[in-house]
């Protein structure tokens, strides 16, 4: 039986943040069943893109009809294009963040995320990671340890969210230059949740991304008040007409100006 989320509540579709959520949790619930289904490997992957794709495609079709969509899944032509850059609201979703690391159960660290665009800027987003049962969102933002006037880890080395596989080698000299650990993990999202988590400190990444890979994360983290940019400290745009975001920074506040100085000095070849 596919899963079907049923028809939100009247007070969830005339919110953007509630809807972010509700269309998060909606694609993460029906990924769940398909890691279920008895399938492996590429198979897996592929079902897995596929439906919750299908789902979310379907889902702001019905409730936010007159929005434009961009989504890692669906081939944009040249009038989708058109009509994405002349829109003034723009959902940026990834149906399924962290394929590898979907395929592998029982890994955790695969995501969705469900972002909007208005107005030039991020304005809702909501990250659901399934497999822990959690959405993390701008309508409520999470409380990051240490933002709230709180002690943090005094004393202890700030952590670095990297890739589980391919670590960049400038990350690594970064590290040592801060006395960091390196935290290796799955997915974009995940990473950036990461520091919202307060399960690493920073994820700083130069190779190579779209919007669709940190829209939504980054319109999380701001609301959590952590720093977000580019690595030369440049503000992350989305709604592009290149849609490619190569690089970023998601870090706690303190960590920002140690982190663009070392990028500065160094650079991330």
């Amino acid at each position: 039986m596919t899963f079907d989320p049923g028809t939100p509540a009247p007070d969830v579709v005339a919110d953007d943040h509630r809807l972010a959520v509700w269309l998060a949790e909606a694609a993460g619930q029906r990924l769940l069943e398909v890691r279920e289904q008895g399938l492996a490997g590429k198979e897996l992957k592929d079902a897995g893109d596929a439906a919750a794709h299908e789902l979310l495609m379907r889902l702001l079709g019905e409730h936010r009809p007159s929005d434009a969509v961009l989504s890692e899944e669906a081939l944009e032509s040249a009038a989708d294009k058109d009509l994405r850059l002349d829109a003034e609201r723009v959902w940026i979703v990834d149906p399924l963040d962290g394929t590898r690391e979907f395929s592998e159960p029982p890994r955790d660290d695969w995501a969705v995320h469900v972002g909007l665009w208005q107005g030039g800027d991020m304005v809702a987003g909501a990250v659901g990671q399934p497999a822990l049962g959690e959405t993390f969102n701008t309508g409520q933002p999470p409380v990051v340890p240490g933002l709230d006037g709180s002690e943090h880890r005094a004393g202890q080395p700030p952590r670095i969210a990297v890739s589980r596989s391919r670590p960049p080698a400038f990350v690594e000299a970064l590290a040592e230059e801060l006395g960091a650990e390196l935290v290796p993990m799955g997915s974009a999202g995940v990473k950036v949740m990461s520091v919202v988590r307060d399960v690493a400190d920073a994820y700083v990444h130069a190779g190579g991304q779209y919007e669709w890979d940190s829209a939504a994360p980054v319109a999380v983290a701001r609301a959590a008040g952590l720093h977000t940019s580019r690595v030369d400290g440049a503000p992350l745009r989305y709604n592009q007409s290149e849609v490619y975001l190569p690089d970023l920074i998601v870090c706690r506040p303190e960590l920002a100006r140690p982190i663009l100085d070392f990028v500065a000095a160094h650079g991330t070849d």
